[in-house]
């Protein structure tokens, strides 16, 4: 098991009245690949601040490697930051730019180039030493602000939304040169999106966050497939959440019809939620399935189609490779594994995410 790197203790965190974080917790170990994810106005970038030193909690500690660094300037940490708004200097070269923190170091010439070149092999933009920043796209930009960080040798790289200004291609590619600079690199990331796939797609571990509160900490596969309440199950991916009743063990009724599970520990006749996701929801003959249904919306996503199917007075997000037309009248079976019972939300910040349009 890695070391840990950093430990948020008991951090809180207030603009005026308005509370951002609220004893927050949280540690991060070396050579992990951690995203804080979570919609604006939930903690996460704020959090980021505080590990960077460009924001002092109003309680609690920031410890780097045993050693208390709260009210330590960023320029004193090991770190470095890549910002969205990736900050080059316009007016100087590829290699001015990278050059810029190993020049306030007062390196020497010899090893300020040759961390340049190094720095740009990495990122996969060799020869690029003398054009202008502003001659890039922005997924070179994007490469260079990383180049830039990388040339200090932090023991942490933060990235704030850093793919956020590209288009969807490339920020895919983005996403994979990520992976592939933080397992060649051996420095722990510390991401922070609002975009449920890049989490999914490049964490070691996910942090969800909500209202300055942690939903639930765990590895993108945990977060999932086992999402710990409302929120959580909504905020990744799509969900079908339904108020159940857990009749015991391995039972619940479903809009008032009895579904098997796998769940257990929930007591009897007690009220929770059911999530399903809608690649989980099968569509059979009318009659052989648990309850019935008619499908009353269709999209054709690409990869799959995405249904809606009224039934039971609840209407059902469905996504299949199988076209079924608007008007039939369906089955709805759902594998006992694929029900995901869940305590009712206890608070606000718990439940599910209202549907913006």
């Amino acid at each position: 098991m890695a070391e840990k790197l950093i430990d948020l203790v008991n951090i809180s965190k207030s603009y005026g009245d308005n509370l951002v974080l609220d004893d927050l917790n949280l540690y991060i170990r070396e050579n992990e690949f951690l995203t804080l994810l979570g919609p604006s106005g939930c903690g996460k970038t704020t959090t980021l601040r505080i590990i960077g030193g460009f924001e002092q909690p109003d309680m609690g500690q920031v410890i780097f490697s045993g050693q208390d660094i709260t009210n330590l300037p960023p320029n004193k940490r090991q770190l470095n930051t890549v910002f969205q708004k990736y900050a080059l200097f316009t007016h100087m070269t590829i290699a001015e730019n990278i050059a810029f923190g190993l020049k306030i170091k007062k390196k020497s010439k010899q090893y300020i180039d040759d961390k340049i070149k190094y720095a740009l092999k990495l990122v996969n933009l060799d020869g690029f030493e003398n054009r202008m920043a502003d001659s890039l796209s922005g997924g070179q930009q994007q490469r260079i602000a990383i180049a830039r960080a990388i040339v200090n040798e932090p023991k942490i790289l933060l990235l704030d939304e850093p793919l956020g200004a590209l288009d969807l291609k490339l920020r895919q590619e983005m996403q994979y040169e990520l992976i592939r600079l933080k397992n060649e690199l051996g420095i722990t990331f510390i991401y922070v999106t609002h975009d449920q796939e890049e989490a999914l797609t490049m964490s070691d571990t996910i942090v969800v966050m909500n209202q300055g509160y942690i939903q639930q900490i765990g590895t993108p596969e945990d977060i999932y497939n086992e999402p710990e309440n409302a929120f959580v199950a909504d905020f990744i991916g799509e969900s079908n959440i339904i108020s159940a009743t857990m009749i015991e063990d391995k039972v619940v009724e479903i809009l008032g019809t009895k579904f098997q599970c796998v769940d257990t520990g929930f007591g009897n006749n007690t009220p929770v939620d059911a999530v399903i996701r809608p690649e989980d929801v099968e569509l059979v003959e009318r009659g052989k399935g648990t309850i019935n249904g008619k499908v009353t919306h269709l999209i054709f996503k690409g990869v799959h189609y995405e249904m809606e199917v009224m039934a039971n007075g609840f209407e059902w997000l469905v996504h299949s490779t199988k076209l079924v037309p608007v008007g039939t009248e369906v089955g709805i079976k759902v594998d006992p594994f694929n029900i995901q019972i869940m305590h009712k939300p206890e608070s606000e910040d718990e439940e599910a995410v209202p549907i913006e349009d």
